[in-house]
Protein backbone atom coordinates (compact mmCIF):
# COMPACT_ATOMS: atom_id res chain seq x y z
CA UNK A 1 0.00 0.00 0.00
CA UNK A 2 1.55 3.42 -0.83
CA UNK A 3 2.45 6.00 1.44
CA UNK A 4 -0.38 8.07 -0.20
CA UNK A 5 -3.26 5.45 0.34
CA UNK A 6 -2.13 4.67 3.77
CA UNK A 7 -2.48 8.44 4.89
CA UNK A 8 -5.95 8.46 3.54
CA UNK A 9 -7.10 5.33 4.96
CA UNK A 10 -5.63 6.54 8.67
CA UNK A 11 -7.34 9.51 8.18
CA UNK A 12 -10.49 8.83 10.21
CA UNK A 13 -11.38 12.34 10.31
CA UNK A 14 -12.18 13.21 7.19
CA UNK A 15 -15.66 11.50 6.01
CA UNK A 16 -14.68 10.91 2.59
CA UNK A 17 -11.46 9.40 3.46
CA UNK A 18 -13.38 7.10 6.01
CA UNK A 19 -15.68 6.22 3.31
CA UNK A 20 -13.14 4.82 0.58
CA UNK A 21 -11.06 3.30 3.57
CA UNK A 22 -14.97 1.57 4.25
CA UNK A 23 -15.00 0.62 0.65
CA UNK A 24 -11.45 -1.22 0.78
CA UNK A 25 -11.83 -3.13 3.39
CA UNK A 26 -15.89 -3.97 2.24
CA UNK A 27 -13.96 -5.13 -1.40
CA UNK A 28 -12.01 -7.70 0.72
CA UNK A 29 -14.61 -9.08 2.57
CA UNK A 30 -16.35 -9.62 0.18
CA UNK A 31 -13.26 -11.27 -2.45
CA UNK A 32 -14.43 -14.22 0.39
CA UNK A 33 -17.59 -14.77 -0.92
CA UNK A 34 -18.59 -16.86 -3.85
CA UNK A 35 -21.97 -17.39 -3.34
CA UNK A 36 -22.74 -15.08 -6.01
CA UNK A 37 -20.77 -17.07 -8.84
CA UNK A 38 -22.16 -19.88 -10.71
CA UNK A 39 -22.57 -22.82 -9.52
CA UNK A 40 -21.62 -22.21 -6.21
CA UNK A 41 -24.14 -22.06 -3.26
CA UNK A 42 -26.34 -18.64 -2.50
CA UNK A 43 -25.71 -17.08 0.80
CA UNK A 44 -22.67 -19.54 2.08
CA UNK A 45 -19.17 -18.89 2.69
CA UNK A 46 -16.61 -21.07 1.83
CA UNK A 47 -15.05 -23.31 4.03
CA UNK A 48 -13.93 -22.86 6.83
CA UNK A 49 -16.31 -20.15 7.50
CA UNK A 50 -19.54 -21.13 9.50
CA UNK A 51 -23.11 -20.57 8.05
CA UNK A 52 -23.51 -18.36 11.14
CA UNK A 53 -20.31 -15.65 9.84
CA UNK A 54 -22.44 -15.46 6.77
CA UNK A 55 -25.50 -13.46 7.87
CA UNK A 56 -22.89 -11.96 10.18
CA UNK A 57 -21.54 -10.59 7.18
CA UNK A 58 -24.81 -9.26 5.47
CA UNK A 59 -25.69 -7.76 8.60
CA UNK A 60 -22.37 -6.01 7.93
CA UNK A 61 -22.82 -4.94 4.54
CA UNK A 62 -26.40 -4.09 5.24
CA UNK A 63 -24.16 -1.21 7.54
CA UNK A 64 -21.80 -0.38 5.21
CA UNK A 65 -24.61 0.32 2.55
CA UNK A 66 -26.11 2.81 5.56
CA UNK A 67 -22.87 4.39 6.32
CA UNK A 68 -21.70 5.24 3.14
CA UNK A 69 -24.63 5.65 0.88
CA UNK A 70 -22.68 2.51 -1.96
CA UNK A 71 -25.29 0.28 -3.34
CA UNK A 72 -22.42 -1.79 -5.35
CA UNK A 73 -22.85 -4.91 -3.08
CA UNK A 74 -26.55 -4.86 -1.91
CA UNK A 75 -28.60 -7.21 -4.93
CA UNK A 76 -25.59 -9.74 -3.55
CA UNK A 77 -26.73 -8.98 0.05
CA UNK A 78 -30.35 -9.48 -1.00
CA UNK A 79 -30.26 -12.46 -2.75
CA UNK A 80 -27.62 -14.14 0.23
CA UNK A 81 -30.08 -13.22 3.05
CA UNK A 82 -33.47 -14.53 1.11
CA UNK A 83 -31.91 -17.33 0.25
CA UNK A 84 -31.22 -18.75 3.80
CA UNK A 85 -34.62 -17.75 5.66
CA UNK A 86 -36.13 -21.45 5.03
CA UNK A 87 -39.26 -23.07 4.82
CA UNK A 88 -40.67 -21.27 7.30
CA UNK A 89 -39.03 -17.76 6.92
CA UNK A 90 -37.13 -17.89 9.84
CA UNK A 91 -33.41 -18.69 8.86
CA UNK A 92 -33.93 -22.08 9.40
CA UNK A 93 -32.86 -23.63 5.91
CA UNK A 94 -32.68 -27.65 5.67
CA UNK A 95 -28.91 -27.25 4.89
CA UNK A 96 -28.33 -26.30 7.86
CA UNK A 97 -30.71 -26.89 11.06
CA UNK A 98 -28.87 -30.29 12.18
CA UNK A 99 -26.21 -28.45 13.85
CA UNK A 100 -27.76 -24.60 14.15
CA UNK A 101 -27.83 -23.38 17.49
CA UNK A 102 -29.89 -20.24 19.20
CA UNK A 103 -27.08 -18.26 18.76
CA UNK A 104 -26.32 -18.78 15.26
CA UNK A 105 -29.62 -17.92 13.96
CA UNK A 106 -29.79 -14.72 16.25
CA UNK A 107 -26.96 -13.21 13.91
CA UNK A 108 -29.46 -13.95 11.12
CA UNK A 109 -31.79 -12.48 12.44
CA UNK A 110 -29.88 -9.36 13.56
CA UNK A 111 -29.25 -9.10 10.14
CA UNK A 112 -32.61 -9.01 8.87
CA UNK A 113 -33.59 -6.14 11.56
CA UNK A 114 -30.60 -3.95 10.89
CA UNK A 115 -32.30 -3.98 7.13
CA UNK A 116 -35.79 -2.99 8.88
CA UNK A 117 -33.91 -0.60 11.46
CA UNK A 118 -31.83 1.45 8.41
CA UNK A 119 -34.89 1.02 5.94
CA UNK A 120 -32.76 -0.99 3.64
CA UNK A 121 -34.45 -1.27 0.52
CA UNK A 122 -37.22 -4.21 0.69
CA UNK A 123 -37.03 -7.61 -0.41
CA UNK A 124 -39.26 -8.57 -3.43
CA UNK A 125 -42.60 -8.85 -3.80
CA UNK A 126 -44.12 -12.49 -1.71
CA UNK A 127 -40.61 -12.42 -0.20
CA UNK A 128 -41.52 -12.01 4.03
CA UNK A 129 -40.10 -8.68 5.18
CA UNK A 130 -36.91 -8.12 6.98
CA UNK A 131 -38.97 -7.25 10.09
CA UNK A 132 -40.91 -10.21 10.17
CA UNK A 133 -37.76 -12.46 9.66
CA UNK A 134 -36.39 -11.24 12.83
CA UNK A 135 -39.59 -11.41 14.57
CA UNK A 136 -39.86 -15.39 13.62
CA UNK A 137 -36.28 -15.94 14.87
CA UNK A 138 -37.62 -14.12 18.59
CA UNK A 139 -41.03 -16.14 18.68
CA UNK A 140 -38.77 -19.40 17.92
CA UNK A 141 -36.26 -18.31 20.39
CA UNK A 142 -38.78 -17.40 22.81
CA UNK A 143 -40.68 -21.19 22.57
CA UNK A 144 -36.60 -22.41 23.21
CA UNK A 145 -36.88 -20.51 26.69
CA UNK A 146 -36.13 -23.73 28.65
CA UNK A 147 -37.22 -24.12 32.66
CA UNK A 148 -35.92 -28.03 32.69
CA UNK A 149 -32.65 -26.34 34.55
CA UNK A 150 -31.17 -23.10 35.57
CA UNK A 151 -34.28 -21.66 35.94
CA UNK A 152 -34.89 -20.38 32.40
CA UNK A 153 -32.55 -19.59 29.91
CA UNK A 154 -31.86 -20.97 26.34
CA UNK A 155 -29.63 -23.68 25.48
CA UNK A 156 -26.97 -23.10 22.83
CA UNK A 157 -27.68 -25.93 20.64
CA UNK A 158 -31.45 -26.08 18.97
CA UNK A 159 -31.27 -29.78 18.66
CA UNK A 160 -30.87 -32.79 20.88
CA UNK A 161 -28.15 -34.65 18.57
CA UNK A 162 -26.14 -31.34 18.88
CA UNK A 163 -23.29 -31.06 21.03
CA UNK A 164 -23.36 -28.19 23.55
CA UNK A 165 -27.24 -28.73 24.11
CA UNK A 166 -26.80 -28.74 27.40
CA UNK A 167 -24.63 -25.88 27.40
CA UNK A 168 -26.15 -22.45 28.12
CA UNK A 169 -24.26 -19.90 26.93
CA UNK A 170 -24.33 -16.11 27.24
CA UNK A 171 -23.93 -15.47 23.09
CA UNK A 172 -27.35 -16.99 22.70
CA UNK A 173 -29.17 -15.49 25.73
CA UNK A 174 -27.45 -12.67 25.38
CA UNK A 175 -28.65 -12.77 21.79
CA UNK A 176 -31.65 -12.83 22.49
CA UNK A 177 -31.79 -10.03 24.73
CA UNK A 178 -30.89 -8.01 21.88
CA UNK A 179 -33.49 -9.06 19.55
CA UNK A 180 -35.99 -8.56 22.12
CA UNK A 181 -34.85 -4.86 23.05
CA UNK A 182 -34.41 -3.91 19.41
CA UNK A 183 -37.79 -5.35 18.74
CA UNK A 184 -39.55 -3.58 21.33
CA UNK A 185 -37.71 -0.37 20.50
CA UNK A 186 -38.64 -0.90 16.71
CA UNK A 187 -42.34 -1.80 17.34
CA UNK A 188 -43.30 -0.15 20.20
CA UNK A 189 -44.69 -3.25 21.69
CA UNK A 190 -44.41 -4.30 25.28
CA UNK A 191 -44.08 -8.20 25.21
CA UNK A 192 -40.62 -7.90 23.49
CA UNK A 193 -39.93 -5.77 26.32
CA UNK A 194 -40.59 -7.82 28.87
CA UNK A 195 -38.79 -11.06 27.23
CA UNK A 196 -36.02 -8.81 27.35
CA UNK A 197 -36.24 -7.17 31.17
CA UNK A 198 -36.83 -11.89 31.79
CA UNK A 199 -33.32 -12.14 29.71
CA UNK A 200 -31.52 -9.64 31.64
CA UNK A 201 -32.45 -10.73 34.98
CA UNK A 202 -31.72 -13.95 33.56
CA UNK A 203 -28.11 -13.42 32.71
CA UNK A 204 -27.56 -11.34 35.77
CA UNK A 205 -28.44 -13.61 38.38
CA UNK A 206 -26.33 -16.56 36.64
CA UNK A 207 -22.58 -17.14 36.65
CA UNK A 208 -22.38 -15.81 33.37
CA UNK A 209 -22.23 -12.11 34.62
CA UNK A 210 -20.30 -11.37 37.64
CA UNK A 211 -20.45 -8.04 39.70
CA UNK A 212 -17.86 -5.67 37.56
CA UNK A 213 -20.26 -7.06 34.78
CA UNK A 214 -17.60 -9.15 32.90
CA UNK A 215 -19.60 -11.63 31.19
CA UNK A 216 -18.37 -14.81 30.50
CA UNK A 217 -18.76 -18.05 27.84
CA UNK A 218 -21.25 -20.61 29.48
CA UNK A 219 -22.25 -23.12 31.92
CA UNK A 220 -23.13 -26.72 32.14
CA UNK A 221 -27.17 -27.71 32.70
CA UNK A 222 -25.48 -30.83 34.13
CA UNK A 223 -24.69 -28.31 37.59
CA UNK A 224 -27.76 -26.49 37.35
CA UNK A 225 -25.60 -23.72 35.63
CA UNK A 226 -24.55 -23.29 39.48
CA UNK A 227 -20.68 -23.63 38.36
CA UNK A 228 -18.61 -21.55 35.73
CA UNK A 229 -16.19 -24.37 34.66
CA UNK A 230 -12.14 -22.80 34.18
CA UNK A 231 -12.89 -23.63 30.38
CA UNK A 232 -15.42 -20.67 30.02
CA UNK A 233 -14.04 -18.31 32.11
CA UNK A 234 -12.97 -16.25 29.18
CA UNK A 235 -14.46 -12.82 28.33
CA UNK A 236 -15.47 -12.07 24.36
CA UNK A 237 -16.16 -8.61 23.06
CA UNK A 238 -19.07 -10.20 21.63
CA UNK A 239 -20.62 -10.98 24.58
CA UNK A 240 -20.19 -7.56 26.10
CA UNK A 241 -21.44 -6.19 23.00
CA UNK A 242 -25.09 -8.03 22.44
CA UNK A 243 -25.36 -7.13 25.79
CA UNK A 244 -24.45 -3.49 25.46
CA UNK A 245 -26.71 -3.13 22.18
CA UNK A 246 -29.80 -4.71 24.10
CA UNK A 247 -29.37 -2.58 27.29
CA UNK A 248 -28.68 0.92 24.89
CA UNK A 249 -31.93 -0.09 23.43
CA UNK A 250 -34.02 -0.60 26.57
CA UNK A 251 -32.74 2.24 28.05
CA UNK A 252 -34.06 3.98 24.61
CA UNK A 253 -37.25 2.56 24.71
CA UNK A 254 -38.08 3.51 28.10
CA UNK A 255 -37.21 6.98 27.35
CA UNK A 256 -33.86 7.29 29.40
CA UNK A 257 -35.33 4.79 32.45
CA UNK A 258 -32.64 5.23 35.07
CA UNK A 259 -32.36 1.46 36.04
CA UNK A 260 -31.85 0.92 32.05
CA UNK A 261 -28.64 3.89 32.25
CA UNK A 262 -27.09 2.10 34.81
CA UNK A 263 -26.75 -1.10 33.16
CA UNK A 264 -26.07 0.22 29.95
CA UNK A 265 -23.22 1.76 32.19
CA UNK A 266 -22.23 -1.11 33.77
CA UNK A 267 -21.75 -3.16 30.65
CA UNK A 268 -19.74 -0.29 28.99
CA UNK A 269 -17.46 -0.25 31.84
CA UNK A 270 -17.41 -4.15 32.22
CA UNK A 271 -16.08 -3.86 28.48
CA UNK A 272 -13.33 -2.28 29.30
CA UNK A 273 -11.46 -5.21 29.46
CA UNK A 274 -11.29 -5.69 26.01
CA UNK A 275 -8.96 -2.19 25.92
CA UNK A 276 -6.13 -2.72 27.96
CA UNK A 277 -4.34 -0.03 29.14
CA UNK A 278 -1.00 -1.05 28.49
CA UNK A 279 -1.90 0.14 24.54
CA UNK A 280 -3.29 3.27 25.85
CA UNK A 281 -6.86 2.06 26.97
CA UNK A 282 -8.56 2.65 23.84
CA UNK A 283 -7.36 0.23 21.52
CA UNK A 284 -9.78 -3.07 21.62
CA UNK A 285 -8.14 -6.59 21.80
CA UNK A 286 -9.56 -9.96 21.61
CA UNK A 287 -7.86 -10.66 25.24
CA UNK A 288 -9.22 -14.30 25.24
CA UNK A 289 -7.02 -14.90 22.42
CA UNK A 290 -5.45 -12.39 19.83
CA UNK A 291 -1.88 -12.06 23.00
CA UNK A 292 -1.75 -15.93 22.93
CA UNK A 293 -2.21 -16.25 18.73
CA UNK A 294 -5.24 -18.60 19.41
CA UNK A 295 -8.05 -17.43 17.41
CA UNK A 296 -10.09 -19.66 15.48
CA UNK A 297 -12.02 -18.64 12.63
CA UNK A 298 -14.68 -17.32 14.37
CA UNK A 299 -13.17 -15.00 16.44
CA UNK A 300 -11.41 -12.72 14.39
CA UNK A 301 -14.94 -11.12 13.53
CA UNK A 302 -16.04 -10.68 17.30
CA UNK A 303 -14.34 -7.18 17.32
CA UNK A 304 -16.76 -6.37 14.75
CA UNK A 305 -19.95 -6.81 16.75
CA UNK A 306 -18.64 -4.72 19.27
CA UNK A 307 -17.38 -2.55 17.29
CA UNK A 308 -20.88 -1.83 15.71
CA UNK A 309 -23.22 -2.14 18.81
CA UNK A 310 -20.87 0.36 20.40
CA UNK A 311 -21.35 3.16 18.07
CA UNK A 312 -24.69 1.87 17.62
CA UNK A 313 -25.09 2.87 21.71
CA UNK A 314 -23.99 6.59 21.24
CA UNK A 315 -27.20 6.81 19.14
CA UNK A 316 -29.26 5.37 21.32
CA UNK A 317 -27.95 6.54 24.64
CA UNK A 318 -25.73 9.51 23.82
CA UNK A 319 -24.61 9.68 27.78
CA UNK A 320 -21.79 7.59 26.41
CA UNK A 321 -20.61 9.40 23.66
CA UNK A 322 -17.35 10.29 25.71
CA UNK A 323 -16.53 6.44 27.04
CA UNK A 324 -17.23 5.28 23.28
CA UNK A 325 -15.86 8.00 20.97
CA UNK A 326 -12.14 8.07 21.79
CA UNK A 327 -12.22 4.17 21.52
CA UNK A 328 -13.90 4.36 18.32
CA UNK A 329 -11.21 6.06 16.85
CA UNK A 330 -7.95 4.91 18.43
CA UNK A 331 -9.23 1.55 17.51
CA UNK A 332 -10.22 2.77 13.62
CA UNK A 333 -6.66 4.13 13.34
CA UNK A 334 -4.98 0.94 14.74
CA UNK A 335 -7.52 -1.34 12.22
CA UNK A 336 -6.32 0.81 9.49
CA UNK A 337 -2.68 0.84 9.92
CA UNK A 338 -2.99 -3.17 10.00
CA UNK A 339 -4.25 -2.58 6.31
CA UNK A 340 -0.98 -1.75 5.20
CA UNK A 341 1.20 -4.22 3.26
CA UNK A 342 -1.19 -7.09 2.94
CA UNK A 343 -1.54 -9.07 -0.29
CA UNK A 344 -4.51 -10.01 -2.06
CA UNK A 345 -4.39 -5.97 -3.95
CA UNK A 346 -3.38 -4.34 -1.01
CA UNK A 347 -7.17 -4.96 0.28
CA UNK A 348 -6.55 -7.37 3.20
CA UNK A 349 -6.20 -6.54 6.91
CA UNK A 350 -5.01 -7.80 9.86
CA UNK A 351 -5.88 -8.78 13.23
CA UNK A 352 -3.76 -6.81 16.16
CA UNK A 353 -4.80 -3.18 15.76
CA UNK A 354 -2.08 -2.21 18.18
CA UNK A 355 0.28 -2.94 15.57
CA UNK A 356 0.84 -0.32 13.02
CA UNK A 357 1.75 -2.70 9.95
CA UNK A 358 -0.36 -6.11 8.74
CA UNK A 359 0.82 -9.12 10.96
CA UNK A 360 0.20 -11.37 8.47
CA UNK A 361 -3.19 -12.10 9.34
CA UNK A 362 -6.29 -12.33 6.96
CA UNK A 363 -9.91 -13.59 6.61
CA UNK A 364 -13.23 -13.16 6.53
CA UNK A 365 -13.28 -11.85 10.32
CA UNK A 366 -10.49 -9.64 10.05
CA UNK A 367 -12.12 -8.27 7.26
CA UNK A 368 -15.64 -7.36 9.01
CA UNK A 369 -13.68 -5.95 11.99
CA UNK A 370 -11.82 -3.55 10.33
CA UNK A 371 -14.48 -3.12 8.18
CA UNK A 372 -16.75 -2.35 11.35
CA UNK A 373 -14.90 -0.38 13.49
CA UNK A 374 -13.30 2.27 10.15
CA UNK A 375 -17.17 2.83 9.19
CA UNK A 376 -18.27 3.40 13.14
CA UNK A 377 -16.58 6.43 13.02
CA UNK A 378 -19.65 8.12 10.82
CA UNK A 379 -21.74 7.06 13.35
CA UNK A 380 -22.32 10.90 14.05
CA UNK A 381 -23.07 12.22 10.60
CA UNK A 382 -25.72 9.51 9.89
CA UNK A 383 -29.66 9.97 11.04
CA UNK A 384 -30.44 7.03 13.94
CA UNK A 385 -32.56 3.79 13.45
CA UNK A 386 -36.16 4.13 12.76
CA UNK A 387 -39.16 2.69 14.29
CA UNK A 388 -42.47 1.71 13.27
CA UNK A 389 -43.80 4.93 14.46
CA UNK A 390 -41.02 6.69 12.88
CA UNK A 391 -40.24 6.04 9.12
CA UNK A 392 -40.31 2.37 9.14
CA UNK A 393 -40.94 0.83 5.87
CA UNK A 394 -40.86 -3.20 6.99
CA UNK A 395 -43.82 -4.49 7.24
CA UNK A 396 -44.73 -6.41 10.67
CA UNK A 397 -45.60 -10.16 11.55
CA UNK A 398 -45.93 -10.76 14.59
CA UNK A 399 -47.67 -14.27 14.64
CA UNK A 400 -44.11 -15.21 12.28
CA UNK A 401 -42.30 -18.58 12.56
CA UNK A 402 -42.60 -22.42 12.33
CA UNK A 403 -45.34 -23.20 14.64
CA UNK A 404 -44.01 -27.06 14.65
CA UNK A 405 -40.21 -26.14 15.06
CA UNK A 406 -38.39 -27.08 17.73
CA UNK A 407 -38.94 -25.48 21.19
CA UNK A 408 -39.52 -26.31 25.02
CA UNK A 409 -42.74 -28.15 25.53
CA UNK A 410 -43.38 -26.19 28.71
CA UNK A 411 -42.91 -23.09 26.67
CA UNK A 412 -44.84 -22.88 23.47
CA UNK A 413 -44.86 -19.95 21.32
CA UNK A 414 -45.39 -16.45 23.26
CA UNK A 415 -48.45 -14.51 21.87
CA UNK A 416 -47.50 -11.32 21.20
CA UNK A 417 -49.87 -8.70 21.82
CA UNK A 418 -50.91 -6.81 18.55
CA UNK A 419 -52.65 -3.90 19.94
CA UNK A 420 -52.07 -0.65 18.99
CA UNK A 421 -49.58 0.52 22.43
CA UNK A 422 -50.44 3.69 23.95
CA UNK A 423 -48.71 6.32 26.06
CA UNK A 424 -50.42 4.93 29.05
CA UNK A 425 -49.17 0.87 28.30
CA UNK A 426 -45.80 2.33 29.73
CA UNK A 427 -44.97 5.26 31.89
CA UNK A 428 -42.49 7.30 29.43
CA UNK A 429 -42.60 6.00 26.61
CA UNK A 430 -40.54 7.51 23.90
CA UNK A 431 -39.95 6.64 19.86
CA UNK A 432 -36.44 8.57 18.89
CA UNK A 433 -35.88 10.06 15.78
CA UNK A 434 -33.00 11.87 15.08
CA UNK A 435 -31.58 14.01 12.29
CA UNK A 436 -28.49 13.92 10.60
CA UNK A 437 -25.99 14.06 12.76
CA UNK A 438 -23.32 16.29 11.87
CA UNK A 439 -19.13 16.66 12.68
CA UNK A 440 -17.18 13.52 13.69
CA UNK A 441 -16.44 15.46 17.21
CA UNK A 442 -20.40 17.55 17.37
CA UNK A 443 -22.86 16.76 19.89
CA UNK A 444 -25.75 13.92 18.82
CA UNK A 445 -29.14 15.58 18.74
CA UNK A 446 -31.77 13.71 19.46
CA UNK A 447 -35.48 13.99 19.47
CA UNK A 448 -37.48 12.15 21.67
CA UNK A 449 -41.07 12.14 21.16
Amino acid sequence: MSNRRRRRLTDIFDTDSIKQAARTCADGMMSFYSGNETGMPVGLLPDPYYWWEAGAMFGQMIEYWFYTGDTTYNDVVTQGMLAQIGPHNDFMPPNQTKTEGNDDQAFWGFAALSAAELNYPDPPPKQPSWLSLAQAVFNEQAARWDTTKCGGGLRWQIYLTNNGYNYKNSISNGGFFQLAARLARYTNNATYADWAEKTWDWMSNSVLMDKNFYIYDGTQMATNCTVLPETSRIQWTYNAGTMLMGAANMYNYTDGNSTWRQRTEDILQGSAVFFPKQYGGDIMQEVACEPQGTCNYDQPSFKAYLSRWMAATMQLAPFTTNFILPKLKASAMGAAGQCSGAPRGNTMCGRHWMNTTWDGNQGVGEQMSALAIIQANLIQKVAGPVSMAKGGTSKSDPSAGDQGGPSSSSNPLPQVDTRSITMGDRAGAGIITAGVLSGLLGTLAWISL
